[in-house]
């Protein structure tokens, strides 16, 4: 029962670093794997602000075999001298105190990643223990906390000939719900940060599995546009860069053209990777689609008074990455994934007019490239312009008119409706059976879609099966797309566990990757986990969704009867709801954008045109695959 009262006594004044442990997800995101991985990223960063200074050239990530991880580096150390008004040593301070730190004055850093003072502290607090070594001044010292309080205050235990900081943390298993870092993650970022960072080396171990990389990229991220389009068709050998600076503002660009429908940009901030974009991605934009626009009409590629090249126009099929330094810049919230300062924008218009017209001048052979996979874009928009005015005058895109096949939800509000997206007419009458109608849908598809990793918007906006599906969800789709008007809030993938359940996943997946990407971003897109197996001993019946489980319900039972199930029409109504609709009992994974950079890559070699990228990348992995029907 709640307390009616509410004077004086009803106020809580959070001490110290209680605030971040009583709310975790206002200085983390949150404590699912995304918060659990960004207590890395805060004490990583901290390391590649001393970089960012010229203090830095090698860092050091290591899972060691207890779960903990531990970030070395060669940087100035941490101070460790008493600070006089608070008669505490600095890293004690820096450890336990929000918004303390050398980042404020713009004396020790000019910039950095970490801007609020509040990183190491809030790492601090959420960790079961978290041990500190600085070098420093010739001596190596040592401190150690427990929950964010010291348990071992700041002494000296050896001497040093070099500087730099280590720390060492556990996370808090009383904060976060699962403590296993995922090496992949951490990779995919440390990976980024190498190659924002060209005099910078990166070394990656885990000591649970043995793993061992470096990151080291003197091309930077010329090197890293090259990477994304490894198993592209480039239009122009050599990456495009530039590289100025306005008003203590740092603006680099490496970009290439490829024969890809879809745009890949990155942007970053700092080295934050400011996946929401802001106001350097606007400045960037409006700079590329002005100055390709000027350069086509003074060399008659487009003629006075014709049609101008759009923004997606000039995008489409473009690898991008911008890369600002600022001394200053708004974020919006501590994670950083959107920028906010309004004098940016103009800072890098600025700045890329000036160097791509220079760029372009000097180097017409490339020039000629860009401008014709332009203008070959703006063809291809206007194709499908027209087809979907064709298919706006059927309907198609009207949500008055929905597929025949879909079978509805009465609920009305998307937030609380899903959509199950289903494999085939047999498992589609099964779903639709064993749904509750009030709040769950069902798509039957018939067969594969169209591979959109082929095909332009106007030959896609053809296939029925899309046409289907982008009239069921109802945000449209491509320069269309509008999140809002989203008839659902849980996309629910459900194919048969064989090989062509896997392909028409990935097909699925492809599509929304790239004509609906905020739909991912949005966590709406979910992949539905049906069991493998029906496990039954008499009256009894269970239900394994792996082998391990298999394996131990066998084992508990003794000789019972085993069912594998190939499709999802093998199971009658009742036990598709039970094992995999019922919000109650299933078990869905949410797909996610954790490394797009990667996604990109897999769906290029997956979905793409070149075959070898292909085959290696099959021969590499044949090895994990644990179910594979031939």
């Amino acid at each position: 029962m709640e307390d009616s009262s509410y004077n004086a006594e009803s106020i809580q004044v959070l001490e110290g670093l209680q605030a971040v442990r009583k709310r975790p997800g206002m200085y983390i995101g949150s404590t699912d794997s995304r918060g659990l991985h960004h207590l890395v990223y805060e004490v990583v960063d901290n390391s590649i602000d001393e970089a960012m200074g010229g203090f830095c050239t090698r860092i050091e990530v290591t899972i060691n075999a207890d779960g903990s991880a531990t970030i070395n580096d060669d940087g100035r150390g941490i101070p460790t001298g008493i600070m006089p008004k608070y008669n505490k040593p600095a890293v004690e301070m820096v450890m336990t105190t929000l918004h303390a730190g050398g980042k404020f004055d713009r004396k020790s850093y000019k910039v950095s990643g970490g801007l609020h003072g509040v990183g190491l502290s809030v790492v601090n607090s959420l960790s079961a223990w978290l041990d500190v070594r600085v070098r420093h001044e010739c001596k190596d010292f040592h401190i150690r906390f427990e929950r964010g309080h010291v348990v071992v205050p700041l002494e000296i235990v050896g001497e040093s000939d070099c500087t730099g900081t280590s720390i060492t943390f556990q996370p808090d298993p009383e904060i976060f719900p699962d403590t296993n870092f995922d090496d992949e993650i951490l990779v995919s970022r440390l990976r980024d940060l190498a190659f924002l960072n060209k005099n910078t080396a990166i070394f990656f171990k885990d000591l649970r599995n043995g793993r061992e990389e470096k990151f080291h990229y003197e091309g930077g991220i010329v090197e890293f546009v090259q990477m994304i389009n490894k198993n592209k068709q480039a239009m122009h050998e050599k990456p495009i860069y530039l590289i100025g600076e306005r008003e203590n503002i740092i603006v680099e660009v490496a970009m290439q053209y490829t024969d890809s429908y879809s745009e890949n940009s990155y942007s970053f901030v700092n080295n934050i990777n400011t996946i929401e974009g802001g106001t350097h991605v606007a400045g960037f934009r409006s700079a590329m689609t002005r100055t390709i626009n000027d350069y086509a009409l003074e060399n008659k590629f487009i003629k006075e008074g014709a049609e101008l090249l759009s923004g997606d126009d000039v995008r489409e099929g473009m690898t991008a990455i911008l890369s600002i330094k600022i001394p200053e810049p708004q974020f919006e919230g501590q994670t950083k994934t959107k920028l906010g300062n309004s004098e940016v924008k103009g800072i890098v218009d600025s700045v890329i007019s000036e160097k791509l017209s220079i760029f372009l001048e000097e180097t017409p052979k490339v020039a000629e490239a860009v401008v014709n996979r332009c203008l070959l874009a703006m063809q291809a928009r206007e194709a499908a312009r027209k087809a979907r005015d064709l298919t706006r005058r059927k309907g198609f895109l009207e949500t008055a008119s929905l597929p025949g096949k879909l079978a509805d939800c009465s609920e009305r509000d998307p937030a609380k409706c899903e959509i199950y997206i289903v494999e085939g007419n047999s498992a589609g009458g099964s779903a639709k059976q064993g749904r509750n109608r009030e709040f769950q849908a069902i798509l039957p598809l018939r067969g594969k879609i169209l591979n959109v990793e082929k095909a332009r918007m106007d030959k896609i906006l053809k296939n029925q099966e899309i046409r289907n599906l982008i009239t069921a969800l109802g945000c449209g789709v491509g320069q269309d797309f509008n999140i809002a008007n989203a008839r659902y809030h849980k996309v629910v993938i459900m194919t048969d566990a064989d090989v062509d359940g896997s392909h028409i996943r990935t097909l699925l997946l492809t599509f929304i990757y790239r004509y609906m990407k905020p739909l991912i971003e949005a966590g709406y897109v979910f992949i539905a986990q049906p069991p493998l197996y029906m496990v039954k001993k008499g009256k009894a019946v269970s239900y394994a969704y792996t082998d391990e489980q298999l394996s131990d319900l066998v084992k508990s039972l003794a000789k019972p009867a085993i069912q594998r199930y190939k499709g999802l029409g093998e199971m009658n109504p009742e036990q598709l709801w039970e094992t995999t609709m019922n919000p109650e009992k299933r078990t869905m994974l949410r797909v996610t954008l954790e490394d797009a950079v990667e996604a990109d890559r897999i769906f290029t070699i997956l979905m793409g045109d070149q075959v070898e990228p292909r085959r290696e990348f099959i021969e590499t992995h044949a090895k994990y695959v644990k179910n594979l029907d031939v």
